[in-house]
């Protein structure tokens, strides 16, 4: 199983380009422009006063990269194959090889590009300097995992509203560009703020990473474990579905679409 998954991953990822390193080079680009685009709103708007008191790249940088593992994650979970693609005749391969492949190949991708661009910018601009680099990795794995978690749920669902659960995830991704809390720290926000951003998990990642990055930031009105726990309910949650439909899902359901 461990072999098929292999060759799974290997196909997920260079079913992006035919050349790996040009589908490596076109994530990088999304996330250096995301980096530059939020740099230069910052600057222009005047909100860097706001910003946590450090390298001011680190942090935007530390809410861009976990909130492009999360959605790339659950695009990837999503847009895995299901129980009625073509692979899925062939004996040994299952849906759960899918959607291991397509969440570990989104992870590599992910964790490549972050660490060539942090190479970069250390050995062509400033030493980056990172207080707890084990706590900051944990809270990007943390943000995968809730991001496969949210795509498995969609997987599953996907079969029996396609249309629905389109939209959902459009505007799931849409809303996180702001719900991530990415632009600013949960500790500067009042009460009533703070009531729209705390359901998501994304949200509290981005600012217990910040904990971990900068010394002289302690989150106070985010927690891991709560966006730990959420991922994996959705987990069990999202397998129950993709067991029920995987034992119901048939051709003909896309037939008449």
């Amino acid at each position: 199983m461990a072999e098929i998954i292999f060759h799974a991953v290997v196909r997920s990822i260079r079913s992006g380009h035919n050349n790996a390193f040009i589908a490596l080079g076109k994530n990088m680009m999304q996330v250096v422009v995301f980096v530059l685009i939020f740099y230069l709103m910052f600057s222009l708007l005047g909100l860097r006063g706001s910003a946590i008191r450090g390298d001011f790249l680190l942090y935007i940088m530390s809410g861009v990269f976990l909130f492009m593992v999360h959605i790339k994650s659950v695009g990837a979970i999503m847009g895995a194959e299901g129980p009625n693609s073509p692979m899925m005749k062939h004996a040994p391969m299952n849906t759960i090889i899918s959607l291991l492949a397509a969440a570990i190949g989104s992870l590599y991708t992910q964790l490549l590009t972050l660490f060539i661009i942090l190479f970069g910018y250390h050995v062509a601009f400033k030493p980056v300097y990172i207080d707890n680099p084990g706590g900051a990795f944990a809270m990007l794995m943390l943000s995968w995992f809730t991001g496969c978690a949210v795509g498995l749920v969609f997987f599953a669902m996907k079969p029996w509203l396609p249309t629905v659960v389109g939209i959902l995830s459009t505007v799931y991704q849409r809303a996180n560009m702001i719900a991530s809390g990415k632009m600013f720290v949960a500790n500067s926000l009042p009460p009533f703020m703070l009531q729209l951003f705390d359901w998501n998990p994304l949200f509290h990642c981005i600012d217990q990473c910040r904990g971990f990055v900068f010394r002289n930031y302690y989150p106070r009105n985010s927690n891991w474990e709560y966006a730990f726990w959420v991922g994996v309910t959705l987990i069990m949650i999202g397998l129950m579905l993709e067991f029920y439909t995987r034992r119901q899902v048939s051709n003909s359901w896309y037939a008449r679409r």
